[in-house]
């Protein structure tokens, strides 16, 4: 089969290399879409260390084309969306129902080969069935959109609450959508004006750019108050953390989703005298089994397409039956930094960002 596969920093090669056999519990998926994101550039340029070879990619959807022993789900021909994480299982935190929280958790694309290719293996529990009608690229989504709902439940948010997002890239746009669902307003917040108009059509009510002016005032006008009730961090630089202190009012919420991987100053003496500690969360990985822990897509066709991020319908935030977080009657599209690789060439692959 052929693949992208990595030897180096910015050593990319298109190869043909031996298709992997699906083990006990493993699926052979055939990839039909696969983004791209941050996290594969850094990889790519060597910013963040891999082993070599590895073909990255942990974005994707496609067929069941094999499964292994003592797989009864999903089948050969099922269409999947794939969580790209996926724990030991056996551990204290993954028998507690922390499985997003593995200390051995495997990441596909980085710790083991991913979706740039023609055929990846996973395990059958990281499947997702694709609800009939929604297109490739539209349930390439699913992951980000997992990552933001679980991090906006975290946060708590309720109707007529104000919110800011610090980062307007995909994982802000969408962060935009599901608090404007949950009935918050909204200011966005980020180094440049270039998001801005998209930010606004999906229904952010106000947009700042840092340079221009204080944010403890922006913030302040904004709520009509001594902050804003919660933010939601998806820059993953440590100046967006510092920004989150400076937005949210005391006794307010952060959910941090970036990754910041440079040191990160926190002057804790803010965070303590306005009541933050224990208010300051983590929102990146999703876990499954637990509530917030998967945004799922049975009702919500989502599209990706570049330059657009979009929620159409009557978008909302529930939560099933299942526990998992649902986004419902909306149509998702994802702006920037973010994009399709397809193996077998067929179309031009567009470019996407994640914050």
């Amino acid at each position: 089969m052929k693949a992208a596969v990595l030897h180096g920093p910015r050593a990319l090669r298109i190869e043909g290399v031996r298709p992997p056999d699906p083990g006990a519990g493993d699926v052979l998926v055939r990839v039909a879409a696969a983004g791209l994101c941050g996290t594969d550039y850094s990889i790519f340029s060597g910013d963040r260390p891999v082993s070599y070879p590895r073909v990255m990619g942990h974005e994707f959807v496609g067929l069941i084309e094999a499964v292994g022993a003592g797989v009864s789900t999903p089948r050969v021909g099922d269409r999947v969306a794939i969580e790209p994480n996926y724990s030991c299982g056996v551990c204290a935190l993954c028998r507690e129902g922390n499985r997003n929280l593995c200390l051995a958790r495997t990441a596909i694309g980085i710790d083991v080969d991913g979706c740039f290719a023609e055929l990846v293996r996973v395990p059958a529990r990281c499947c997702w069935a694709a609800p009939a009608g929604v297109a490739d690229e539209d349930l390439m989504v699913t992951e980000p959109l997992a990552v933001v709902v679980r991090a906006v439940a975290r946060g708590q948010v309720r109707a007529g609450e104000t919110a800011a997002v610090v980062g307007a890239g995909t994982l802000g746009l969408l962060a935009v959508q599901v608090l404007r669902a949950r009935g918050a307003r909204v200011l966005v917040v980020s180094r440049s004006e270039r998001r801005f108009a998209l930010a606004r059509q999906l229904g952010a009510e106000a947009t700042h750019a840092v340079p221009d002016a204080p944010l403890e005032n922006v913030a302040r006008d904004f709520a009509g108050r001594e902050g804003v009730d919660c933010v939601v961090e998806t820059a993953g630089t440590p100046e967006a953390v510092a920004h989150t202190l400076a937005l949210v009012r005391p006794g307010g919420r952060i959910v941090l989703t970036g990754l910041p991987h440079e040191p990160t100053p926190v002057r804790f003496f803010s965070v303590v005298r306005r009541d933050l500690s224990g208010r300051v969360r983590g929102g990146h990985a999703t876990g499954r089994g637990r509530p917030g822990s998967h945004a799922t897509v049975d009702h919500a066709p989502l599209r990706a397409r570049r330059d657009r991020a979009r929620v159409r319908g009557a978008p909302r935030a529930g939560v099933d039956q299942g526990g998992a977080e649902t986004v419902t009657r909306a149509s998702v599209t994802r702006g920037t930094r973010s994009g399709r690789w397809r193996p077998r060439g067929r179309r031009r692959p567009a470019t996407r960002r994640r914050a």
